[in-house]
């Protein structure tokens, strides 16, 4: 018989043997990246000059950079870790009966991640790829076509561009974490191919455009459940002539106010109502559902604003689940108003790398019960290098009244830091 130190070890080997199984084939195709584009700069090298180095190595603002001479081969490879604590609680409460109910603090490494980047036989040949080291999962892997300014292409797995809270790397986020909304109303990231671009007309004429047909069952599905995609469309319209992109904070100090309005849709039929980093997933209400049986209809409007310091944004969703086996139609709407300001551009006291930020959320999970969920957050940045290192703190108040004139109310602490290196 195995002794209960035997059993402890193997328990551990078994353990580090399911990390390893995630963690190998992510660190293969790590090194034949590498090695591929190693020897294409050899090659490079071989036919040109020897009085130059093959490849040049650099560290810039995505991590170390492995360049050939000519350009046509770019590798960059980014870690990040996000450390985090939280009290009485790290979730977010849904429903009436979880407000009070986990009072477990939290901490944690909340992500760990490993980003190989860059271009391969042409600088407009992008490649991504984006692994969870934590969850040993394959988050985004893209290819990308950019020759043209009008007109791209991608085609793999990555966040559906459908909301700028979420499409905003959570790297790079004003608040500790994205706001009540993200549960319900994210796309997330899903399979298909894209078409992308911009518009730069003259004087306002400056438009950014997306549109993609996915799989729509989420992350780490190969295929679709039933013979229905999702499509996606956003139309964004660059109020000031500048495309702000999906970044928070004025961090640049811009000297003029630059300004975008945009509108995104998305339709889509499947077993799930919800979607999320782990894949597919079900709102409360409507779990376990078969495949095609959901019609999902979802429209979003969005507004950002930055100007010498302070910064803008916000979202205004409404989203139709379709129940094609019960013949109903539930609603849901939602809202959030989000600002940040770099005092030191008006206070002399003020410290420099030190930004203040508020946000306020406002969730109706079915407008024909009127239930409404409320956050209310106020957030702290230090930067110590922008958002690669930056350290966060964020108190906020959540707030519930159900259909039944029911109300309760949550207090939440949480301190953050976040280091991409």
């Amino acid at each position: 018989m195995l002794s209960n130190a035997n059993i402890y070890i193997f328990a551990d080997l078994m353990v580090s043997v399911d990390f390893m199984r995630g963690f190998i084939p992510s660190l293969v195709l790590f090194l034949s990246v590498l090695s591929f584009d190693i020897l294409q700069a050899q090659g490079i090298h071989n036919d040109s000059t020897e009085n130059k180095p093959p490849w040049h190595i650099n560290y810039g603002s995505k991590g170390f950079e492995l360049r050939s001479n000519n350009n046509a081969y770019l590798l960059r490879i980014q870690g990040r870790l996000q450390f985090r604590f939280a009290t009485p609680n790290d979730s977010d409460p849904v429903t009436f009966n979880d407000f009070g109910y986990d009072n477990t603090p939290a901490f944690k490494i909340n992500r760990a991640r490993l980003k190989v980047g860059g271009h391969a036989y042409q600088p407009w040949l992008k490649y991504y790829w984006e692994y969870e080291l934590g969850r040993s999962n394959l988050l985004d892997f893209r290819i990308m076509v950019e020759r043209w300014k009008w007109f791209n292409v991608k085609i793999g797995q990555w966040k559906v561009e459908f909301t700028r809270e979420r499409r905003i790397s959570s790297g790079s986020q004003q608040m500790v974490d994205r706001s009540i909304l993200n549960r319900a109303f994210t796309v997330d990231r899903q399979q298909g191919v894209e078409i992308y671009g911009r518009l730069d007309g003259a004087s306002i004429a400056d438009f950014n455009y997306w549109a993609g047909v996915f799989t729509g069952t989420g992350r780490g599905t190969q295929e679709n459940d039933d013979k229905n995609l999702m499509y996606f469309g956003r139309l964004q319209w660059n109020v000031t002539g500048e495309n702000l992109g999906f970044k928070s904070s004025d961090l640049s100090l811009h000297k003029t106010p630059e300004a975008i309005i945009a509108l995104s849709a998305v339709t889509n039929r499947s077993s799930f109502t919800r979607f999320s980093s782990s894949g597919g997933g079900y709102l409360q209400g409507f779990e376990n559902g078969e495949p095609g049986q959901y019609r999902i209809n979802q429209m979003n409007l969005e507004t950002a604003f930055v100007y010498s310091g302070f910064s803008w944004q916000s979202e205004l969703h409404k989203k139709e689940i379709i129940d094609k086996q019960k013949n109903s139609t539930t609603t849901l709407k939602g809202f959030y108003l989000q600002a940040g300001y770099l005092a030191h551009q008006s206070i002399k006291w003020w410290p420099e790398p030190l930004e203040i930020a508020v946000r306020y959320s406002n969730y109706r999970p079915n407008t024909g019960l009127n239930t409404t969920l409320e956050e209310a957050s106020l957030a702290m940045n230090w930067f110590f290098k922008g958002h690669r290192n930056k350290l966060s703190m964020e108190v906020s108040q959540f707030d519930i009244q159900t259909s039944d004139y029911q109300t309760a109310d949550e207090l939440r602490f949480r301190v953050q830091w976040d280091l991409s290196f």
